[in-house]
């Protein structure tokens, strides 16, 4: 037996079982069961989602405390070692989005500086995505709030249903961009009698493609609706139609460029037949609910019996359940991924469908190593 001198002393340890002591220094096997997940909301009404994603995942909600000062500043303190492990964070989005935000920011940076190996955002709802282009003399608010969270240590998010898929260029970290269509079309198929006698609407032009991958998908007819249900922006008080007429310069006449027509859209339409069927009016978001009303009714006018809509989320801002009731739309039909339970109590006609299953699957597949596609199987370029 050969035999180990360590300075003074003797080692009668033979060299081809040194490689299997685990004293801390020698070797160290880390458990790919090393990771957190965390839910960075101050409400109790917001961590439903994350509890959820818990329970199925099979662990404990890490332990932090999330709250604000009385004079509304963000706190985050963290009651747990999370050095070199990989955390998740759960960010659901209630009403009060600047909180969210930053209560997420204050997390993820509270992790980082405790040494966490990833920092994961599992962010359903995207906020700010429907700031993603310049408008008139505005900013892009969604690009600023994906280099904020770059800065504050995230390096890999997962969302779902993007308002638009090119914000992920807005991202120099990967993002995982999940679909809720598979749980909504499977409610479609269990919940709704007849749904065979279906058409899907898109409510603008702009929608045309998603509904037409539900409708590829179900085997249903496709209608789209133009027209004033899209209220157009008015960009003439903003200062580009006021130059001097006639400023010129000496020795320099004035360009005369050629006037661009001001849009005027048509009275409603719908290209498409929907008498006698079931109208399903599919989007990723539902808040402001004038339009959708709207374009019930004119489904209404021109036969339609029943009217649903889905969408992924479903913020349902203001007077939006009261509207809703109120309305000829029969049922409205939103994932979990923004909390609604307070909407759903002033409005019968809301119904939930929980995407805790994908976003729990989402975590375990990234925190092992695995292929994500499996997640996007039939997803193509368009959906």
């Amino acid at each position: 037996m050969p035999v180990r001198r360590f300075g003074g002393h003797r080692s009668l340890v033979p060299y081809s079982q040194t490689s299997k002591l685990s004293y801390g220094y020698t070797k160290m096997n880390i458990s790919r069961s090393d990771y957190r997940v965390f839910s960075a909301n101050s409400s109790t009404a917001c961590t439903e989602l994350a509890k959820r994603i818990t329970e199925r995942l099979g662990v404990q909600l890490g332990r932090s405390v999330v709250y604000q000062e009385s004079n509304t500043e963000t706190r985050v303190e963290v009651k747990e070692s999370v050095r070199g492990q990989d955390v998740f964070i759960i960010q659901t989005i209630p009403r009060d989005v600047n909180t969210a935000v930053m209560e997420l920011l204050v997390m993820a940076y509270a992790l980082k500086t405790s040494c966490a190996k990833n920092i994961i955002g599992v962010i359903p709802y995207f906020p700010y995505s429907k700031q993603c282009k310049m408008r008139k003399r505005g900013s892009i608010v969604c690009k600023l709030l994906a280099s904020m969270l770059a800065k504050a240590g995230l390096t890999h998010i997962i969302t779902m249903d993007l308002h638009q898929k090119e914000i992920q260029g807005f991202f120099n970290f990967p993002i995982d961009n999940l679909r809720a269509s598979p749980f909504l079309i499977q409610y479609i198929q269990e919940e709704i009698a007849d749904y065979r006698n279906a058409v899907i609407v898109a409510k603008s032009p702009s929608a045309a493609k998603r509904a037409q991958a539900y409708a590829e998908r179900l085997r249903l007819g496709l209608a789209v609706m133009h027209g004033e249900a899209q209220h157009s922006e008015s960009d003439m008080a903003d200062g580009r139609h006021s130059p001097p007429l006639s400023r010129t310069t000496a020795g320099h006449t004035g360009l005369e460029l050629p006037l661009m027509m001001p849009k005027e859209k048509p009275p409603i339409t719908v290209v498409g037949d929907v008498g006698g069927r079931i109208a399903i009016i599919v989007d990723d978001i539902i808040d402001d609910v004038e339009d959708f009303v709207a374009a019930a009714e004119s489904l209404k006018e021109r036969g339609a019996y029943k009217i649903y809509i889905m969408a992924t989320h479903g913020l349902l801002s203001a007077e939006a359940p009261i509207l809703i009731e109120e309305s000829a739309i029969d049922e409205v039909v939103v994932t979990n991924t923004v909390p609604h339970e307070v909407q759903k109590l002033q409005c019968p006609k809301i119904k939930t469908v929980d995407v805790s299953l994908i976003l729990a699957e989402a975590i375990r597949r990234i925190h092992n190593g695995e292929s994500m596609s499996y997640l996007f199987r039939n997803i193509t370029v368009d959906d």
